[in-house]
């Protein structure tokens, strides 16, 4: 019986996009074919007409919550997870878009079951006019947290909010989207759950995440993205029951590569070379792949700092 399916909260943290994306953003959650479900957007003390917009959907599923004071990305998120009502949740981005079937396929593909930590599909990308840029189907091979676990340390399956429905407990549980910077938050939160819970991946495109110079990826220092990343890969070096050693050099080489493509996109010279160096902090030289100039400052650092593998 439908009445018996898993009642599913989409969360859309918003700010100050009332003309930009979010009504598509919105739209694509209202445009759902799954019954059981609410729509909670949280305002997150916008400057523009986000209320007028919101409140003119006359929805019953919808619900509209504004924040008197800006409590911050991070703040929003964990603020939705805690008002969600429903046994799955999927936090939307206000300029990210889901498909109309992304939560009946999910559902479908569960038995519309609640027993699943998450279930994940594949990702569009698209540019901030909502071209394709590229296709990223979920390639994990397996719903075993092993599999997941190497195919994200491999590039075989980036992790996107819009593409991730998280069962409400088990994210609660892991203690809401957190991370040393609250920069690769959800990627904890994966982590963290697929070490606990039984997961579901399904290859399938069923979200767009739109990539644009707004967000937070650009604007955020490379360091503090090294320490998010390095802090990822730790995490899954502890929860590995086997291959830990061979996980932890996957994931090492693959984040080298992010992490100094983020140090090398940073615009004053003088920066970007500390940035460079800083970077060995995290992931020593021995890591990086080539040019020559940079390894030779990555060595310097190297001299200064030592890879510490976690202990427990």
């Amino acid at each position: 019986m439908k009445s018996d399916w898993p009642l599913i909260t989409i969360g859309i943290p918003t700010y100050n996009r009332a003309h930009g994306t979010l009504p598509l953003t919105l739209e694509s959650a209202l445009a759902q074919d799954y019954p059981n479900l609410e729509i909670i957007v949280s305002d997150n003390c916008s400057t523009d007409d986000t209320g007028k917009v919101v409140t003119s959907y006359k929805d019953p599923r919808l619900k509209y919550i504004r924040r008197q004071v800006n409590i911050g990305s991070n703040g929003n998120y964990n603020a939705l997870l805690h008002a969600a009502g429903g046994g799955y949740f999927l936090l939307l981005h206000d300029d990210d878009l889901i498909d109309g079937d992304l939560l009946s396929t999910c559902m479908e593909r569960a038995g519309h079951q609640d027993s699943f930590g998450f279930i994940r599909t594949g990702t569009r990308i698209v540019d901030g006019d909502g071209g394709l840029v590229i296709e990223r189907p979920n390639k994990v091979k397996s719903n075993e947290a092993l599999d997941l676990y190497e195919a994200w340390l491999t590039g075989k399956t980036p992790f996107y909010l819009c593409s991730t429905l998280f069962n409400t407990r088990a994210l609660r549980e892991a203690g809401g989207f957190r991370s040393r910077n609250n920069l690769f938050e959800d990627g904890i939160a994966i982590i963290e759950i697929a070490h606990r819970w039984p997961i579901l991946n399904i290859r399938e495109l069923k979200a767009s995440f739109r990539e644009h110079g707004e967000q937070r990826t650009h604007a955020a220092a490379a360091i503090k993205w090294c320490e998010d990343f390095k802090q990822a890969i730790d995490l899954i070096y502890r929860y590995a029951e086997r291959d830990r050693e061979e996980l932890y050099e996957k994931g090492m080489r693959q984040f080298s590569k992010v992490g100094l493509h983020f140090a090398e996109r940073v615009e004053h010279p003088i920066v970007r070379i500390m940035s460079i160096f800083k970077a060995s902090k995290y992931f020593p030289c021995r890591y990086w792949p080539g040019k020559r100039k940079r390894n030779l400052i990555g060595w310097v650092g190297s001299l200064f700092y030592s890879e510490r593998k976690p202990v427990f």
